[in-house]
């Protein structure tokens, strides 16, 4: 999709830019983020009792299962990332599934969002200017208010 064309959206062009550089160049080769909250937010663990046991840092990162989530995740930044004009839409069955099936605090995600704020700053150094941080963040706004949708 031609993000110059958008219309109605949320996001600005240079915002669009930067979430597109920060997901492409950083985001897409790491799943520290999820890993990342699972330590410093230790009851997120909950939801992930098939997991095994999660104790301490070293165990949570050396868990396969912990990485293939942490996957997921990025592959669902990764479709609001492409529909960056309806996150909403886009996001409408991952709210369903996160709030009636799998009941998920939706405070969880945010914590999620804060993880991933941590890891991109700190792999992008000088780059992540406070307009980056800003686009990034609210892009990430948008997805935990869309993640949450259903809840309200």
């Amino acid at each position: 999709m031609d993000i110059s064309k958008r219309q109605n959206n949320v996001f600005l062009y240079v915002e669009c830019m930067h979430i597109s550089h920060i997901y492409i160049s950083v985001c897409i080769y790491h799943v520290y983020d999820f890993y990342r909250c699972l330590v410093v937010y230790p009851w997120t663990q909950r939801y992930f009792g098939n997991f095994g046991n999660l104790y301490n840092a070293a165990a949570i990162q050396g868990k396969p299962m912990v990485a293939a989530h942490g996957k997921t995740v990025l592959h669902g930044l990764d479709r609001a990332v492409k529909n960056m004009d309806d996150i909403k839409a886009t996001y409408a069955e991952l709210s369903v599934l996160h709030s009636e099936k799998l009941r998920v605090d939706p405070d969880n995600f945010r914590l999620l969002a804060d993880c991933l704020t941590i890891v991109v700053a700190a792999r992008m150094g000088a780059a992540f200017t406070a307009d980056v941080q800003g686009a990034f963040q609210k892009f990430l706004a948008v997805v935990v208010s869309s993640l949450g949708k259903q809840y309200h």
